[in-house]
């Protein structure tokens, strides 16, 4: 078995380490392991951040080596992108790496366990968290850990926790209060808004409510010096909440925000400077929040402000609340101020609690114990009004009415048949989403597709604590609709305790048949965080399901994706999948066709088909720029649509229908408008000369990654990686036809459709498949049976191997060229682009092969791996560098090719699984929930393709 990847397939045959194609070949001498000391190339040593593996990464990123198939993500090694400095004042980053498995911890525990996706073990039930001084007393931030006692024979592995998040991505959560400035000879304002913000990775996503104060028009982000670092300008349509990303956030902006020295601003119309003002702020009361409330003051012009986070205990009707105010204290020295909060429902005080607090320590936390019924049934109406007051000769008083927790957040769910308490495998899909108003109404839309029988019963519920006993909380089966699949309705009234759990990601949506009973689908009600897109707030996304497929696949898989385009023309998409295999080193292609039946393709060109993304986990989103006139046509007619693919179905796993209107025409109708649609997309000649990865050619600036064919030869391709030009010439297809002609304007023939009638034909065979083959290198698609050379960024043209699409199954196999046996002892070269060597015309006379040569192909010969070099049929284990001999892999010599595969595990039915040490494959942790499907791994050396 090959490695499924052609890119590493290719450069196997090129007797390279095939992970060389993530840009570490050009810059070592020998072929080696890409986990070591990595510099950049001389022409970017002025640039502020590491290249490794083909991505970037800022100066003092952290990350995990990720090696592809079958190596994975090495846990165990951790890189550093080094800061260096140059005698001129320049940085650049240096890329360490080191083995981070002698730093794990002695654990107490008997039996720990390795998790996937870890790389140090963990006690079984070690679930001690950092305590906060301010939230040592509140047992709601530990009671999660109180399920533990819950049954696991069940099917709850798409269960996500409030605190879960995506493999690979920290989630870190801040909050800002922002009152009028008082420190300024202009009146202060009355307005008080809150931010809530979500730092992802690079992207802070942010949420602003606000009271007693006209709609903003902009946000400002200012660093510890007070200079502008982002400023967020407001849209103007009517909205009661303003939600904005920042994206690429700075990397020494990213410590003053961990660090808390950034401050907000925010202004309206009629404002000079900055209205409202406040510090960013870590919280960890934030995850748990599920209803709120902005204090405002009665005073005009006072500044002052605050906000409240609450939330029920999850075993209990305690209300735990967090107090953060400004202005209401007006001493500057720490002087105790006495204060007295209290909950009022119609001017009639239902709670009291005293406290007192001091000018350098605003906050205040408290428990109140035992709520009854009815104060929790006004808690979450929004009915309930919290007030503060100081007392003294000088009270102040600021107060607000309690509400939902407001967010720019998607309340959302997919359904899917392999997250069913009995997993399944139908090819049905389900989706979801859900608005919850202030009043606690819970408006849904739910649409359903792909089902084997008809729909019994559509639930929300709980999560059961043992098999098949479902707690069903509301049916929605009333409001479900059989011609049009789809139920619409409101939930209300919703109780207390219900709506804390839906926030808190605690309630699924089951779909139960007339085959399934129990459920054919099922998902978890949560939570999808704002990107930037509107649309996943208000409209029902296209569902992605294996039912869709041509021909249909019988998956557990399904999903969901909002599709919008912009003014600009720019496609912005949001993925969501769920039911897939939790394997650690899968991974999710997701691609964009042009019509929404493959076949029915008149050609297999490649502006019908379009990556969107590669992704790990469940979820992916982007922008996508350049698109061409053909698929912006189809977006706008619904026969575009979206297929999923995974290594298990690589003809696609999931697929769904897109419809998009929208206004771009360009490139429909003539040549000239085509030529019009082009230019829209290109960018600003200026802007491409700041950057510094382009390259000058030819007195013309050239984008990075951009292609071109030069002025010189028509025949050559051209391409800009980091501002090193690359011109190979072009290998021409293999044509069908037996007759050709030459067009003045292209480099290579084409068919005469007009003298040759009879190749209609073979070219209606061709197009039997006329997806064809989609190439990573050049990432293009190539037509079925056709044969090319291999363009492999930053390599360019590999004139030695020759790649082939498989019209039958749409695949590329790579093979080198087999050169001759010559006899000389000095073979050449004739041209730099030729393959193989040959004997000048004076010596003709029989000597030894030249052993160093890489790229002579003379039959059978030795493999060279990593810095070693086997025999045909050799087999061993890899060696990397900082993580030693890898058991795991099986490696051996196939006639001059490394090949090497992952030992194959069996199918774990279990839910609790664990990795011990010295073991290649996972097992379950308890022996008699060990459930196994057998899977056999194929002998090494047998039914394998070259």
């Amino acid at each position: 078995m090959l490695v499924p990847c052609a890119l590493r397939s290719l450069l196997c045959v090129l007797s390279c380490a095939w992970w060389l194609h993530a840009g570490q070949a050009s810059r070592l001498k020998s072929p080696t392991l890409p986990i070591q000391s990595e510099r950049e190339p001389l022409a970017s040593k002025e640039l502020e951040e590491c290249s490794f593996g083909g991505r970037s990464y800022s100066l003092e990123d952290t990350w995990h080596p990720d090696l592809g198939e079958p190596f994975g993500v090495m846990h165990c090694i951790q890189c550093y992108c080094e800061p260096q400095k140059h005698r001129r004042g320049k940085k650049s980053g240096k890329v360490n790496c080191k083995n981070i498995k002698q730093d794990c911890p002695d654990l107490d525990c008997d039996d720990p366990v390795l998790l996937p996706g870890n790389c140090c073990k963990s006690c079984p039930k070690d679930t001690k968290k950092q305590s906060d001084p301010l939230l040592d007393g509140f047992e709601f931030l530990n009671e999660k850990s109180k399920d533990d006692d819950l049954h696991k024979s069940y099917n709850d592995r798409s269960y996500q926790s409030s605190e879960d998040t995506n493999p690979g991505e920290s989630r870190t959560d801040f909050v800002a209060l922002l009152t009028g400035v008082t420190n300024s000879w202009l009146p202060s304002s009355s307005g008080v808004a809150r931010v809530r913000l979500t730092l992802t990775r690079t992207s802070l996503t942010f949420s602003i409510t606000y009271e007693r104060m006209s709609r903003p028009t902009k946000v400002v982000f200012m660093d510890s010096d007070g200079t502008t670092a982002f400023e967020y300008k407001i849209p103007k349509e009517p909205s009661d909440m303003i939600c904005g990303v920042w994206k690429n956030v700075a990397k020494p902006l990213l410590r003053q925000l961990q660090s808390e020295q950034m401050r907000i601003s925010m202004a309206t119309s009629g404002s000079r400077g900055g209205e409202l003002e406040g510090k960013v702020i870590k919280h960890r009361a934030l995850f748990a929040e599920t209803v709120s409330s902005i204090l405002t003051s009665e005073k005009e012009n006072s500044g002052m402000g605050g906000i409240a986070m609450l939330t029920l205990s999850d075993s209990e009707n305690n209300l735990h609340f967090i107090l953060i105010m400004q202005g209401l204290i007006k001493h500057k020295e720490p002087v105790m101020v006495p204060i007295r909060v209290q909950l009022v429902h119609r001017q009639r005080v239902l709670r009291e609690i005293r406290a007192n607090i001091t000018s350098h320590d605003p906050d205040f936390a408290e428990v109140l114990t035992n709520l009854t019924s009815r104060e929790l049934l006004l808690l979450y109406r929004g009915q309930l009004e919290i007030t503060i007051e100081t007392q003294g000769q000088d009270p102040r008083r600021i107060s607000g009415f309690i509400t939902s927790r407001k967010s720019c957040d998607t309340i959302q769910s997919v359904m899917s048949s392999g997250d069913t308490l009995t997993p399944g495998k139908t090819g049905g899909v389900g989706s979801a989403i859900f608005n919850l108003h202030s009043n606690g109404t819970l408006d849904y839309k739910v649409q359903v597709a792909g089902l084997s029988s008809e729909v019994l019963g559509l639930t929300i519920e709980l999560k059961p604590r043992r098999r098949n006993k479902r707690s069903i909380l509301y049916d929605l089966t009333p409001e479900y609709s059989k011609s049009s699949g789809q139920a619409e309705g409101s939930w209300s009234p919703m109780e207390a305790r219900y709506i804390h759990m839906l926030l808190q990601n605690e309630l699924f949506i089951n779909v139960a048949t007339a085959h399934y009973q129990e459920g054919e689908l099922r998902g978890q009600i949560k939570a999808l965080p704002y990107s930037g897109l509107d649309v996943p707030r208000y409209e029902l996304p296209t569902p992605l399901a294996g039912y869709f497929v041509s021909p249909p696949v019988r998956t557990g898989a399904s999903g969901h994706a909002w599709v919008s385009v912009d003014k600009q023309c720019h496609l912005h998409y949001e993925i969501i999948v769920a039911g897939l295999s939790k394997t650690d080193d899968s991974t999710v292609n997701a691609h964009l066709h042009g019509l929404a039946e493959i076949r029915d393709l008149e050609d297999s060109g490649s502006s019908h088909k379009r990556l969107l993304t590669g992704f790990f986990g469940s979820q992916a989103q982007g922008v996508l720029k350049d698109i061409s006139a053909e698929l912006l046509q189809h977006l706008d007619q619904g026969t575009a649509f979206i297929q999923v693919i995974t290594k298990m179905n690589p003809q696609g796993e999931i697929r769904g229908r897109v419809h998009v209107p929208n206004s771009c025409k360009f490139g429909v109708g003539g040549d000239g408008e085509e030529a019009e649609f082009g230019d829209f997309f290109v960018k600003d000649p200026e802007e491409i000369k700041k950057d510094p990865h382009t390259c000058f050619f030819e007195n013309q600036y050239h984008a990075h990654g951009s292609n071109w064919t030069p002025n010189y030869d028509p025949c050559f391709s051209c391409s800009c990686q980091k501002r090193t030009v690359i011109c190979d010439p072009v290998i021409c297809p293999v044509q069908t036809c037996s007759r050709t002609i030459q067009p003045e304007d292209k480099c290579c023939p084409v068919c005469d459709d007009r003298k040759e009638p009879k190749d209609m034909k073979a070219l209606k065979k061709v197009e039997e498949h006329p997806e064809g083959c989609y190439f990573e290198g050049d990432q293009t698609m190539h037509a079925p049976g056709t044969t090319w050379h291999p363009f492999v960024p930053p390599f360019g043209y590999i004139k030695c191997a020759v790649c082939t699409c498989k019209g039958s199954t749409g695949e590329v196999h790579c093979e080198k060229l087999t050169c001759p046996v010559l006899t000389c002892s000095h073979p050449v070269r004739r041209s730099p682009s030729d393959c193989c060597k040959e004997c000048p015309e004076e010596e003709r006379t029989p000597a030894g092969l030249q052993h160093g040569d890489m790229m002579q192909g003379d039959g059978p010969r030795k493999c060279k791996f990593g810095k070693n070099y086997y025999q045909n049929s050799d087999s061993w284990h890899p060696w990397v560098p900082l993580v030693g001999e890898i058991r795991c892999i099986n490696c051996w010599c196939d006639h001059g090719v490394p090949k090497c595969q992952r030992k194959q595990c069996p199918i774990l039915s279990c839910s609790n699984i664990t990795r011990t040490d010295g073991s290649c494959c996972p097992k379950c942790a308890d022996d008699k929930e060990a459930g196994l499907i057998t899977k056999k791994a194929p002998e090494k050396g047998r039914n394998r393709r070259h």
